[in-house]
């Protein structure tokens, strides 16, 4: 299939019209049109229907593969182009909040440095397209167990730290005394659902085998901070890094004793390291 026609159909798909397509990529509403219509006739079978403009069954089938793919070329034209390109003196890290821990920090340059905290899905496909240099992502894992990322393009991951996690609980929760806590005893709990803040509830599902942990409160942001503001006023529970459930005003961090699992985090970055990014790169995992 031809990438441009491909792009074309999934921005017509993405915003239901023909015209705002076409004025978002810069074509005439005949050309994407003529686009749409080159690729039902290589496919062989409709796309989208025109009143509405909506993805047919095939075009939905198409879609679920659309994404990977340009993905996967972005990331070949950003691969190639780093290899090319001279040098940068700058560096841009794409971090999960519970990944910017005391280790991280210690590494950063003195100056240079572009900061994108985003979710931790996003940053693998970040790193691969280039508009980061390196990526930090994070999740719960067996001791010395590599994390599962989302296969978006060859990229090369190296173990950059672990340590223990905690339950974050209001002070004046029933179990803020214990010494330990075994996250099967919490399935019933009330829990905060803050994926791109904290570590996600299916995080624990899969710890601990099965479901359960039903959230009280989505957070839909990106704010480590305003997560644990909202687990110290009782809002529901939170699972955290050791580092970042500490000292939190009016909440108590139990260490999580089974299932035996650690906070990893993972440096991600593309087939050759530069400039900036080399150096960080090897502060980091010289102190693992």
């Amino acid at each position: 299939m031809d990438p441009h026609l491909l792009r074309t159909y999934v921005t017509v798909a993405r915003l239901a019209s023909f015209s705002e397509a076409a004025r978002e990529l810069g074509y005439t509403q005949s050309a994407v049109s003529q686009h749409i219509a080159a690729l039902e006739q290589d496919l062989g079978a409709p796309l989208l229907t025109r009143r509405p403009v909506a993805p047919t069954a095939a075009g939905e089938r198409l879609l679920e593969h659309a994404g990977p793919l340009l993905l996967r070329l972005d990331a070949a034209r950003a691969d190639v182009a780093r290899m090319a390109a001279a040098p940068e003196h700058g560096l841009t890290l794409a971090v999960a909040p519970t990944a910017l821990g005391p280790r991280t920090l210690a590494a950063l340059p003195a100056a240079g440095v572009t900061l994108r905290v985003l979710a931790r899905d996003e940053i693998p496909a970040a790193v691969a397209t280039g508009t980061a240099d390196l990526g930090l992502v994070d999740g719960l894992a067996a001791p010395s167990d590599p994390l599962r990322l989302p296969d978006v393009a060859p990229l090369t991951t190296h173990g950059a730290g672990e340590e223990p996690v905690c339950v974050l609980l209001p002070q004046a929760h029933p179990l803020a005394r214990r010494t330990g806590l075994r996250l099967g005893d919490l399935v019933d709990a009330r829990w905060l659902d803050a994926p791109g803040a904290g570590l996600p509830l299916a995080h624990l599902r899969a710890a601990n085998g099965s479901g359960g942990f039903r959230p009280a409160l989505r957070y839909e942001g990106t704010d480590l901070r305003t997560l644990t503001a909202l687990a110290a006023a009782g809002h529901g529970l939170t699972l955290l890094p050791r580092t970042a459930a500490a000292g939190v005003p009016g909440a108590v961090a139990v260490p999580l004793v089974a299932p035996r699992v650690v906070h990893r985090v993972e440096l991600v970055h593309g087939a050759s390291l530069r400039g900036a990014a080399a150096t960080m790169a090897d502060r980091l995992l010289e102190r693992v």
